[in-house]
């Protein structure tokens, strides 16, 4: 039997060449670290992500918005092209109703106006009015070629300029919108009428100058 010495235990044999150290097993990473380095890569790339989602969002609005302006600026357009058509339809209504009105003018002017024809005439007027029909047109104001249409001409000595001095056929329009000229009869002054006038103005402006020249010198002399 071999005796043990005792106060010493067998260690392991250690091959040739190695250290105690090598012998020694190492001791294993702890769970859960991450290498050195790593957690900066990782926010790197959150950044990265983060600015393609805010791209990505600013394209969306600015494709919206687009969208929007375009919408907006189509309903405009619907609308201007409704409210262009229904004015066009109510112009063509009213055109072929002219014809009926000046018949109730001119039985109008004649005293034939009375009755139950009275009452309808006065309501179909009524309606015309509403839906923006306007009458204009009367004697003695300016000449307008846009809004007059002269069917007759003569001289006037009472007359400055051309002015209607009669209605034959009034004219209507739709707000600013002409749908018939105002038909009338129109005199001019009389050739050689401003003449006389601007003589006899001249003269008379004369005579009052004398006659203040004669004020300030005190009158004529007394004998």
């Amino acid at each position: 039997m071999t005796e043990e010495t005792p106060g010493f235990e067998e260690k392991p044999d250690v091959p040739s060449g190695a250290t105690s150290d090598d012998a020694e097993p190492k001791a294993a990473p702890e769970e859960g670290a991450a290498p050195a380095g790593d957690g900066t890569a990782e926010n790197a790339g959150l950044v990265a992500q983060l600015d393609q989602v805010r791209t990505a969002l600013g394209e969306r609005t600015a494709d919206l918005q687009r969208l929007q302006a375009e919408y907006q600026n189509y309903r405009r357009r619907v609308e201007r092209d409704r409210a262009a058509v229904k004015e066009i339809a109510v112009a063509n209504l009213l055109t072929e109703l002219l014809p009926v009105l000046d018949d109730i003018g001119r039985a109008r002017e004649h005293g034939e106006l009375v009755g139950g024809f009275k009452s309808v005439a006065e309501s179909l007027e009524t309606v015309a009015a509403k839906m923006g029909l306007q009458q204009f047109g009367k004697e003695g104001e300016p000449f307008d070629p846009t809004i007059h249409e002269a069917l007759m001409h003569s001289y006037a000595p009472d007359v400055t300029e051309t002015t209607c001095v009669a209605i034959l056929q009034p004219g209507y329009r739709i707000g600013e919108r002409t749908i018939r000229p105002a038909r009338v009869a129109v005199a001019e002054p009389q050739p050689g009428a401003q003449t006389v006038k601007a003589d006899q103005a001249e003269d008379a402006a004369e005579e009052n100058t004398a006659a203040d020249g004669d004020k300030e010198n005190g009158g004529p002399d007394e004998g």
